[in-house]
């Protein structure tokens, strides 16, 4: 077990399972509440299962399990992954258990993979690093801090998360899996296509006795402790691929947990056509994540050619959605998933933008799957290291997973489907998300007088003809272009509402509709945020970890089941951006479909932008902004294009609670 593993596991957050009969229930109707599987025979009080089992005499064995029809190092042989697995001491003389599953390319760590440059004038004003370590920037986030960091990469096996602690005593196993191309596993990584899906998948497939499995010495192992029952849960792509592997319906995956996650993986690196970055990684691409997860032996000698071939057909040049990334989208294949769906996303997490959950969200709606949805104050973040909701996470997951894996009638699916933070520290409980009576409302965007800031108003008058432009700028932060809104910017267009009367919530995805016209240089993006104004003590997704650590679970020497939880930092701003929404003009009637633009002609530009919830306080104002790079975000074209609007032909329209009412 390598270091690397033994730090990821230990800061791992991911939960596990009840034990569960060896019979399995069938998979719901799409239109009802599901009906949990027979209620097993270990000990349950208060509907819930009990911590019986000791952590410290639990069993563990590491098992390759064979990807059967999958080949994609091209040795010749099925690819295989590498299982880590604990279980209840009692599953060696009977006991049947289910499984919590977390599936991972990062356990064995990852490669210096240099990004893509995105300055294409061939300056780099800002000094950019192209180099970065992306998950020992994200680990905390992701995963949060052990009691004792140290002491947990020295002396901790390979399970020292939170599953361990707190759900193998009650009656689960827990299975980790190092994916194709990482660590032990064999195989080549492809950030997203099916053969990535298909290790999982097989891991649940052994667990049912449909897939065959190997100890280190290459006798052939059998999970006969296993009832079938699986739930998998993860963070980031450790939760992209729950999502990856209930679309391909196997059967015995009951429930999944995705948090950050992944649903298109055209909507992580690209936006209405254009090429725009995932949050804090600027010029990060499909291939540089294949690359920097290709740590299997001999990765860059077996695995080179089809990293090359990621690198080409990517086509970081036109953005267009392409059959590459068509088999990178697991929205197609929502209507196969039979497992249980609990979201969660937080609403200043912009590397796995809000989109990605809210799609899946919508798509699983359609089909009629059972939900559950979180959305936090926090970035990429997983909600068991929020100090003023572990509890509550612990209980509503430790319910989810008895109700769908153990078989108990604990009400959970009765509860209200969504929890939401809609500030530091305020949760609240809802039927639905978004929130009932939320309803549309188009608000029209006036030009300001003698070129100064616009308005932004849900009363339609007369329609002004009248034009006005700016310059891109691609230099200037979009923090940078929405500040100082009264003032005239010649880089930005901004529209204000009037001060508000009372509160005023959007829950959902806004859109924007813009009549515009490009001239005079190459940047084809057209930008819009979505701001509130007005001075306020808000979030934005930093975090600070408390000293105390908080105990959740049975320790071992070296994992002492406790973890230090953190607190929201606040910053007190003048405005805050919502959200945003990027476009490349040139694939304005399809992301597939690029089309060139005559320059100085005026088109119809309608996009999304990234869904939110979000309470604007009394007295501020709604902002719109109008910009062309997000520097952020998008590539980095030379200075100088010219965008003029005509403001009487375009319009924004918000989901808001209560609809046009809440105005009033």
């Amino acid at each position: 077990m390598t270091r690397w593993k033994h730090l990821l596991l230990a800061l791992a957050v991911a939960v596990p399972t009840g034990a569960l009969p060896a019979a399995t229930a069938p998979a719901a109707s799409a239109s009802s509440t599901p009906t949990p599987p027979p209620l097993p025979s270990a000990p349950v009080e208060n509907n819930e299962t009990q911590p019986v089992h000791s952590r410290a005499d639990a069993l563990t064995e590491t098992v390759f399990v064979e990807v059967a029809g999958t080949d994609s190092d091209a040795d010749g042989r099925p690819d295989r992954v590498a299982v880590d697995i604990m279980r209840p001491a009692a599953t060696a003389t009977g006991l049947k258990v289910p499984v919590i599953m977390e599936a991972s390319p990062y356990y064995a760590g990852g490669n210096d993979v240099e990004n893509h440059v995105v300055d294409l004038d061939g300056s780099d004003p800002a000094g950019m690093e192209y180099r970065r370590n992306k998950f020992n920037d994200l680990r905390d986030e992701m995963f949060g801090q052990a009691e004792d960091p140290a002491a947990a990469r020295a002396a901790a096996g390979p399970f020292p998360g939170y599953y361990d602690n707190f759900f193998v005593p009650r009656g689960y196993a827990v299975a980790l899996v190092e994916n194709l191309g990482s660590g032990r596993a064999t195989g080549c990584p492809t950030t997203g296509l099916p053969n990535e899906t298909a290790g999982p998948k097989a891991a649940i497939d052994w667990l049912n006795g449909r897939a065959r499995g190997f100890d280190a010495a290459g006798n052939e192992v059998r999970a006969d402790w296993s009832t079938g029952n699986v739930g998998m849960i993860g963070v980031s792509y450790n939760g992209t691929l729950p999502n990856a592997v209930a679309a391909t319906g196997v059967k015995g995956l009951k429930a999944i947990v995705p948090i950050a996650a992944i649903s298109s993986w055209y909507d992580y690196y690209r936006a209405n056509g254009g090429v725009v970055a995932p949050g804090g990684y600027q010029g990060e691409d499909a291939d540089v994540l294949a690359r920097y997860v290709l740590t299997r032996e001999n990765g860059q000698e077996v695995c080179g050619g089809l990293m090359d071939a990621i690198e080409r057909d990517q086509d970081r040049v036109t953005g267009d959605y392409t059959r590459f990334w068509h088999e990178r989208n697991y929205l197609p294949d929502a209507r196969k998933v039979r497992a249980a769906v609990f979201v969660v996303h937080g609403l200043n997490d912009w590397n796995v933008k809000t989109g990605q959950a809210v799609q899946w969200w919508d798509a699983l709606a359609k089909r009629g799957v059972p939900r559950k949805i979180w959305l936090h104050q926090g970035a990429h973040f997983n909600p068991f290291n929020f100090a003023g909701r572990n509890a509550e996470w612990l209980r509503q997951l430790h319910r989810w997973f008895d109700f769908h894996l153990y078989g108990l009638r604990n009400g959970i699916m009765d509860e209200p489907q969504a929890d939401v933070e809609h500030g530091p520290g305020q949760w609240a409980q809802h039927a639905a998300w978004p929130l009932p009576g939320t309803r549309d409302v188009r608000f029209a965007l006036a030009a300001g007088k003698d070129g100064g800031t616009g308005t932004l108003s849900p009363r339609h008058g007369r329609a002004e003809r009248s034009a006005e432009s700016f310059t891109d700028a691609p230099a200037r932060t979009a923090e940078q272009l929405a500040g100082n809104e009264a003032a005239t910017d010649p880089n930005r267009l901004a529209y204000l509402s009037a001060p508000l009367a009372k509160d005023v919530r959007l829950s959902g995805t806004p859109e924007v509709s813009v009549k515009a016209a490009f001239s005079g240089g190459r940047s084809p993006y057209l930008t819009a945020l979505l701001v509130d104004y007005g001075t306020d003590a808000r979030a934005y997704g930093q975090v600070a970890y408390g000293a105390t650590p908080v105990c959740y679970g049975q320790g071992v020497p070296g994992d002492t089941g406790c973890a230090r939880l953190a607190e929201h930092v606040t910053a007190t701003a003048p405005f805050k951006i919502i959200t945003r929404g990027w476009l490349d003009v040139r694939n304005r009637n399809s992301a597939s479909r690029t089309e060139l633009l005559r320059e100085g002609r005026f088109y119809d530009f309608r996009f999304d932008l990234q869904p939110s919830d979000h309470i604007v306080k009394a007295g501020h104002r709604i902002g719109v902004v109008l910009i062309s790079t997000d520097r952020d975000f998008t590539l980095r074209l030379p200075a100088g294009t010219r965008v003029e609007v005509k403001p009487g032909d375009s319009s924004v329209t918000l989901p808001l609670v209560g609809g046009r009412h809440a105005l009033d």
